[in-house]
Formats: C-alpha cells, sequence, structure tokens
C-alpha cells in the first residue's frame, strides 16, 4: 500500500515525479515505521514517523513559499543558479528525511539522517536531475536535515524553514501517546494545551509568514516561548515570522488535576 503526502506540487513537475517515487518506496516505509518505534515505543518520545514527516513537509513548503513570494531568495537559487521548484524540493526533501536517522538514535539523529538520505536520493533524483543538479540537490537536503537540530544553525533558507516547520508539529495529537503512556511533565502538559497551529500570509512585508497558535490552557505558552521560540531566532527566520498565541474557549480547559511527585 502506497502513502500519501497529499503535498500541493502545483506546477512543480519535478517535486510531484520525487514525492510519487517516495509514497511507491516500501524501504522508505520501513525507515518511517522504524523511526516510530524507536521515538514511541523505545524512548516515550512524540511521533516521529510518516504523520510527523507530512505535516512538516506540508509546512514547510507553504512557508517557503509565502517567503519566495515575498521576495526572499532560497539558497539553490543564490548559490547555483537553480531555481524556485528545486528550493521547493529540497525543502520537501528535508523535512520527509528530516528525522530518519532516529532509526538508529535520538542523539545525532540528524547526522544519521543525513547519511540516510545521501544512500536514498540517489535513486529518488534519477532521471529527473542531471548527476551534477542531482549532487546538488542532495548536498542541500544533506544540510537542512543536519542544521534543524542544535547546536547546528541553518545557513540556508530551505535549512532555516525546515527547522521551523518541524517546530510547528505542536498540535495536541502529537503528544497525547506519552501523556496516555503516563508521562506527565509540563511538556506533555503543554503540548496538549496546543489546539491548532495555522500558517498565514501577513499583509506586512517585514513579517510576511504570520503563525496563529490556539491554545486551550496557559500552559502552552511553554511550548511556544521555551521550544519554538529559541527555534526560530536560530532558524535565521526571526525576521520573517510573526507568532500569534491565543487562548480559546471562554474558559481554560483543565487538562491534569493532580500532581505528585
Amino acid at each position: 500500500m502506497s502513502l500519501d503526502f497529499s503535498l500541493p506540487c502545483g506546477g512543480n513537475e519535478k517535486l510531484r515525479a520525487i514525492v510519487q517515487k517516495i509514497e511507491k518506496d516500501e524501504r522508505l516505509k520501513a525507515i518511517w515505521k522504524c523511526s516510530n518505534i524507536m521515538a514511541i515505543e523505545r524512548l516515550g518520545y512524540t511521533d516521529h514517523g510518516v504523520t510527523h514527516v507530512k505535516i512538516v513537509a506540508n509546512s514547510a513548503l507553504k512557508i517557503l513559499r509565502i517567503l519566495m513570494k515575498n521576495g526572499v531568495v532560497p539558497g539553490i537559487m543564490k548559490d547555483y543558479a537553480m531555481g524556485k521548484e528545486d528550493a521547493e524540493v529540497v525543502v520537501v526533501l528535508g523535512a520527509l528525511f528530516h528525522d530518519a536517522g532516529m532509526i538508529v538514535a535520538r542523539q545525532g539523529h540528524e547526522l544519521f539522517g543525513a547519511a540516510v538520505a545521501m544512500n536514498a536520493l540517489s535513486a529518488i533524483l534519477d532521471g529527473i536531475y542531471s548527476p551534477y543538479d542531482a549532487t546538488v540537490v542532495t548536498s542541500e537536503v544533506m544540510h537542512a536535515i543536519v542544521s534543524h537540530e542544535e547546536p547546528h544553525r541553518p545557513l540556508t533558507l530551505e535549512g532555516g524553514v525546515v527547522k521551523v516547520a518541524d517546530a510547528l508539529d505542536m498540535e495536541k495529537g502529537r503528544a497525547r501517546l506519552p501523556f496516555e503512556a503516563g508521562k506527565i511533565d509540563i511538556h506533555s502538559v503543554s503540548a496538549l494545551s496546543v489546539e491548532k497551529v495555522r500558517i498565514q500570509e501577513g499583509i506586512a512585508p517585514e513579517k510576511p509568514v504570520i503563525v496563529r497558535i490556539s491554545l486551550s490552557n496557559s500552559a502552552g505558552i511553554f511550548q511556544i516561548d521555551e521550544l519554538l521560540k529559541p527555534r526560530i531566532e536560530s532558524s535565521g527566520l526571526g525576521n520573517y515570522i510573526h507568532v500569534i498565541a491565543e487562548i480559546t474557549g471562554a474558559e481554560e480547559k483543565n487538562i491534569i488535576r493532580k500532581f505528585e511527585f
């Protein structure tokens, strides 16, 4: 059974062909399954598999398109004179492979993930790019994968986009499994407070990307101030993104009633 990433490829035929290849690839399906076994079953973490990378890829593509529409130039265009469609390929592949290294270990997973991607991209890009251009795309994807995790810093727009998109997968559904398994701490409780994350194009050219976050409980501020904000600041995209977080509903939702240790 093939996967469905529901990516809005638009007129980008390179991206469409690449996504179609990936959706049918049984080896990649196994990689995402193994990533989730390691993350959820063995470490008690949140989802790092197909659902997560699908969300990150769609968010990354949306952010990149807003930025390019507002005149921000991706690294692959600036440094290699390639096109917007190639920048889209880089962010989507970076998003899809950014956690592939979880099949090995959590610590250093960004480095393992780059190695997994380098091995897989040869077949994925074959017939779509020339050997030279495929090597350029692969190098940019590997940088995006490595730089999504500290202490590495993105040196390209594409890398910054992947880093931010990864951090924006923070809606409560992702945290429910660890919480229900008994992991009750500020991380799980604050994550369950995040009801909805929406990415929109703003009207102010200096902050073209607006991220609206709906919270059911003010504990969710921890997710935004302690986790999302540092990611945005270290991504190099802080000047382009405006984050708005609001408590929705007449009353705050009770997530836990008692906490002991």
